[in-house]
């Protein structure tokens, strides 16, 4: 099991090869490097309000993309969340797919891709520095969410995705797309 000080020397080092897709990623970037060298616990949600979080932008071979209505916030979301210990964003992005959206999908086969980060407003006055990863499911797999997890569940194509959800979302989801982004 990876520590804590090696699981957030790897965050840094992916925000430091990451490359924002515009300015108000470029700011979001720049304020999750800035927290994470003066965090002590980045990546533990009870040490601190503001901490990391995993991500997902889940396509499927159709171009299609899953999200998820968010069962205390009733808006829809990518899915992701809060890390458990020893779990890596990457990691966690994968398990709360699974978790809030009932399907399996994988990091590409080339390794996780981060693709986006943003910060934002969490619940309960937390501050959520969201890496979002791209994630790929075949397609095939009908979303069911366990209980007491999201209470609708949906593939959709882009233009409603991005319609249904967040502007933050719209930009990770372009960067998602994008087939030559790389995080370096």
């Amino acid at each position: 099991m990876r520590s804590a000080a090696e699981l957030t020397a790897q965050v840094v080092a992916d925000l430091e090869a990451h490359r924002p897709q515009g300015e108000i990623e470029r700011r979001c970037l720049a304020r999750a490097r800035a927290l994470l060298r003066w965090l002590p616990h980045p990546l533990d949600e009870h040490a601190d309000p503001t901490h990391v979080t995993g991500s997902a932008v889940v396509l499927d071979p159709r171009g299609r993309v899953l999200l998820h209505r968010h069962k205390r916030l009733g808006l829809w979301l990518q899915p992701g969340g809060h890390l458990d210990p020893g779990e890596s964003p990457a990691e966690a992005a994968m398990r709360e797919t699974r978790e809030e959206t009932g399907v399996v999908a994988s990091h590409p086969a080339s390794g996780p891709r981060l693709v986006h980060v943003d910060v934002h407003e969490g619940p309960r006055g937390h501050v959520h520095l969201d890496l979002r990863y791209l994630l790929l499911a075949d397609g095939h797999q009908r979303p069911d969410p366990g209980h007491g997890e999201s209470p609708d569940v949906a593939w959709l194509r882009p233009d409603e995705a991005r319609r249904r959800a967040d502007g933050s979302f719209a930009a990770a989801l372009a960067a998602a797309r994008e087939p030559h982004h790389t995080a370096g």
